[in-house]
């Protein structure tokens, strides 16, 4: 019997991407269809504005997963630079180093707010709370009260659009669970007297967030995604950009996808294949299966934050040397600031500046739906408001919407996905999630390209040798992780188990 792929994957993101490209290294019989109509590479992507570029997000090339790393100069072996990390955290009209600063931080503070911090830490040692649910309980324990307040709270709650008391914990458990504040107190005493700490300096782990530098493309991370779908179409491999999935229906009998498409232009094309590997939402995916999942209504309660970014132009180089800033002032909107010539000078014409500033929203809510000239003039304002830059020298500027962009960890999601999981599982044994969004955990790049790499593995050796829902959960994740220079030399790998070894 014919058909036109054996394998079609939906999303041309990090993990759709590398799931065809590995595939295509054994066999041409591949389709990947994006929704976006121009860019390859999902948030990776890398967008052009007249002579400006600049990423949605800020994505650091950074990994602990050799095979993440070889791949990465595999694909694009001639073109990525080492940048020093620098970024600061802005609150109370303040400016933290960070990493911290240690004298900085206590002068900023203040001696006695600093005295009430560590007390606070040194009681939420001695009484933690049993059984951690929410986020707010988990850093609690971890850092304590007060410094909950002052670094978590406010910049969490503007992220998620939702209290710390709503976001499970599991969200903080998978994020800065390697992150120690005796070990950050540690660096941050030896950052301020010119020291590395003893592990940098042995070679050693470091935590990640910590890290000093980190390798980047030189003209953005699209710049990776791009030559990745140019070499998976050399292979034979189709990439079809403007289609969006309609209906994906399976037929048990002849274990056949039969897939349903629409092209940019409206047209509806249609297409089978053998194995359908998803990055795109799950929440969408389930509603668009055929014959309807019973877990339907357990997607339906999957919930997304969206994202925007505003990028300015300005007319003067070198405004501040952070790569990225926090804003965790209430008194903005604004999330966080890209400086986008600090992660390469490529990326803005030489005398100017290109400044993301990053909004954290729900799609149909109102900083979604503003027009493009009231968010630009928003971002001017709030970057003049914060000290980064005057409206005088912005000379241009630009919006991206983003929508999907975070998988919510609420109270309710890990029930929710347990069900989808196994009724997907069960009844679509040829269907394969990947990816932030086609998973709904919050990987990082990374993570996300060892999803498509252990399917493509799968995929090809016609049985589920590797469980892909353990990247992320075998290693310790991206803040106690060590840099990519340290992983190529101790070859440490981020793979999960074989599904056979893990059962023995």
């Amino acid at each position: 019997m014919s058909f036109d792929a054996d394998i079609f994957v939906i999303g041309a993101g990090p993990a759709g991407l590398t799931t065809a490209y590995c595939l295509t290294k054994e066999t041409p019989s591949v389709i990947v269809i994006e929704k976006d109509p121009l860019y390859v590479g999902g948030i990776s992507r890398t967008v052009r504005h007249g002579n400006f570029l600049f990423d949605v997000g800020g994505h650091r090339f950074f990994s602990k997963a050799k095979e993440v790393v070889d791949l990465w100069h595999e694909i694009l072996p001639n073109d990525f630079i080492t940048r020093q990390r620098l970024s600061r955290i802005y609150y109370g009209g303040k400016y933290y180093s960070y990493p911290l600063s240690a004298f900085q931080a206590l002068r900023n503070l203040g001696i006695f707010t600093s005295a009430a911090c560590m007390l606070s830490y040194a009681y939420a040692k001695a009484f933690p709370v049993p059984s951690p649910r929410s986020f707010h309980d988990w850093v609690r324990n971890r850092f304590g009260e007060r410094l909950f307040q002052i670094f978590f709270k406010t910049y969490t709650e503007k992220v998620w659009g939702m209290s710390c008391d709503e976001i499970s914990a599991d969200w903080a458990a998978q994020r800065i669970k390697g992150l120690d504040l005796r070990v950050a107190v540690v660096n941050a005493l030896k950052h301020s007297l010119g020291r590395k700490s003893n592990a940098a300096a042995a070679g050693g782990d470091v935590v990640k967030t910590l890290i000093e530098t980190f390798q980047y493309p030189r003209r953005g991370p699209g710049m990776m995604w791009e030559a990745a779908a140019s070499k998976i179409t050399e292979r034979g491999g189709r990439i079809l950009m403007g289609r969006e999935l309609l209906e994906l229906a399976y037929d048990g009998v002849q274990k056949l996808w039969r897939i349903e498409v629409a092209t940019a232009d409206g047209k509806r094309e249609s297409y089978t294949a053998r194995h359908v590997v998803n990055s795109a939402p799950v929440r969408e995916l389930v509603q668009k299966l055929a014959p309807k999942p019973i877990s339907l209504l357990n997607a339906r309660e999957l919930r997304y934050r969206d994202f925007l970014t505003v990028a300015l132009m300005i007319n003067k180089p070198e405004i501040f040397a952070d790569n990225w800033i926090y804003i965790h002032d209430p008194s903005v909107k604004v999330g966080r600031v890209q400086n986008f010539g600090s992660w390469s000078p490529e990326m803005a014409p030489a005398g100017t500046t290109c400044l993301g500033l990053e909004y954290f929203c729900f799609e149909g809510d109102g900083l979604w739906t503003m027009s493009d000239e009231d968010l630009i003039a928003l971002a001017t304002r709030e970057i003049t408001k914060v000290g980064l830059a005057s409206a005088a020298d912005v000379s241009d500027g630009c919006v991206v919407r983003q929508p999907k962009a975070y998988p919510v960890y609420d109270d309710a999601y890990s029930d929710h996905m347990a069900m989808i999981r196994l009724d997907l599982e069960q009844s679509y044994p040829s269907l394969h999630l990947i990816g932030r969004n086609g998973m709904h955990k919050y990987n990082n790049q990374d993570h996300a390209m060892m999803t498509g790499m252990m399917t493509a593995r799968n995929i090809l050796a016609g049985e589920r040798i590797y469980d892909i829902w353990q990247v992320n959960e075998d290693a310790e994740y991206h803040e106690a992780g060590v840099s990519s220079a340290q992983a190529a030399l101790a070859s440490e790998r981020l793979v999960p188990l074989r599904a056979s070894t893990r059962a023995a």
